[in-house]
């Protein structure tokens, strides 16, 4: 069975996986792709595959109609993040799907942790300006300690994010009506978003991008935190608005920013975040270690295997 895969985390270790995937009985193709193909690169590939392995891709009902033309029977989501994926088209198609959640939630916050100590200490900007300009700066940072962090999403990215805050002695305020509960953080408290917004130093985004939070951060939320307050995106860019926060910046009522994740993707050469030094920007590529992308891959070609029912 031949098996299209799109996912650039996967493609980066592509040849070690052809082997177990064969096993199953499965023939892995890999796309040319750095981050996303287009719906009509999609619909042109698809119908010459048994099933597809989904990264970020627009994996829209036009897309899945043109694959079922074709010999399409079976897709899987590579991670957690199904935004992009039109599960009730593959519902009314009667193509069965699924996703591979809680695979690297560690990594991802690893990825969020690492972004707020650069930014409390502005380790990114010294080593740029020593490096690019010779410099030798000493900008005085802030200790993380005494600090009050908004968390956005309590599941597998937030939870693990917030066990790695336990030891530096912070406050946090958890944003999530699908969770109840602290889980045990006594460090934490419950509230719906935005209330307390205020309050926070460090406004982290790690929770799945719906209808309902698209935007969630906007001017109206912005202008309710703190001068000098900053933001972390680990999760979907569309949960910013990203003008919005580009405004707050260029002011100064947001100090910094560290996004992984953008509303466009790659990130524009003309955008105006490109020329903002007090920020950190990532690829998309919080949960891609060796170790996470092993567990997501394995998972999605078992789970592949099982929907295509190969004697593997």
């Amino acid at each position: 069975m031949k098996v299209l895969v799109t996912c650039p985390p996967m493609l980066g270790m592509f040849n070690e996986f052809l082997e177990p995937a064969s096993k199953l009985g499965l023939e892995l193709v890999a796309a040319e792709t750095t981050q996303v193909l287009c719906e009509d690169e999609l619909m042109s590939l698809l119908p010459d595959f048994d099933g597809w392995i989904i990264g970020d891709d627009p994996a829209t009902k036009k897309v899945f109609e043109s694959g079922i033309k074709g010999k399409l029977k079976a897709a899987v989501k590579w991670g957690i993040g199904v935004d992009n994926v039109d599960f009730s088209a593959c519902k009314e198609l009667g193509i069965p799907i699924i996703n591979t959640p809680n695979m690297f939630g560690g990594e991802v916050a690893d990825v969020g942790m690492s972004m707020l100590l650069a930014l409390a200490r502005q380790t990114h900007f010294i080593d740029r300006e020593i490096r690019q300009n010779y410099a030798w700066p000493k900008p005085a940072g802030m200790s993380v300690s005494g600090k009050h962090i908004g968390v956005v999403g309590f599941g597998d990215i937030g939870e693990s994010f917030v066990k790695r805050l336990s030891g530096f002695g912070v406050t946090a305020t958890v944003y999530d009506p699908g969770v109840d509960g602290d889980k045990g953080y006594s460090f934490v408290e419950r509230k719906a978003f935005p209330y307390g917004i205020e309050k926070c130093d460090f406004l982290i985004f790690t929770c799945a991008l719906n209808e309902h939070n698209r935007h969630m951060l906007n001017s109206d939320v912005i202008s309710r935190m703190k001068r000098g307050a900053m933001v972390i995106n680990v999760a979907r860019g569309p949960l910013i608005d990203e003008p919005a926060l580009i405004s707050a910046l260029q002011c100064g009522h947001i100090a910094a920013a560290g996004l992984d994740v953008f509303e466009e993707e790659p990130l524009s050469d003309v955008s105006p975040l490109r020329k903002m030094p007090q920020c950190i920007f990532g690829s998309h590529n919080g949960s891609n270690t060796k170790e996470g992308v092993r567990r997501a891959t394995y998972k999605a070609l078992e789970e592949m295997a099982r929907f295509l029912n190969t004697d593997g």
